[in-house]
């Protein structure tokens, strides 16, 4: 079973990176309000995992600045994502909303791509 996760892998990343879609044009100081709106998210994620890859094409689509943390390759993030939003599950985007706000765990690609799209356009 190990091998055919592998096999079905390499190829999602493969077509990923064969297909990525490109991110939209946009002027200096538009790209900079975006990133600030941005810059409090953080996408939890595993490389090759087709749910991941939905939404970082999401991300890349609407240009969007988004830092990303590979819990298979990081194992301090993965260790954040279950103390803080309780699940061992990806894609996750964190959601700083800052002071009495709080953070919110988002789960669930679709989800996550509709917040994406209606909060940053896309």
């Amino acid at each position: 079973m190990k091998i055919v996760r592998a096999i079905l892998g390499w190829v999602i990343l493969v077509i990923d990176g064969l297909t990525a879609p490109k991110p939209p044009k946009r002027a200096v100081e538009a790209q900079k309000s975006l990133d600030s709106q941005t810059s409090n998210h953080t996408l939890y994620h595993l490389r090759a995992c087709p749910f991941c890859v939905k939404v970082r094409r999401q991300i890349l689509r609407q240009g969007l600045k988004i830092a990303e943390k590979d819990i298979g390759r990081d194992l301090g993030a993965g260790k954040e994502l279950v103390a803080g939003g309780k699940l061992d599950q990806v894609p996750c985007l964190r959601i700083d909303r800052g002071g009495a706000g709080g953070v919110e765990w988002m789960y669930e690609s679709t989800a996550i791509n509709h917040y994406l799209k209606t909060n940053f356009g896309g």
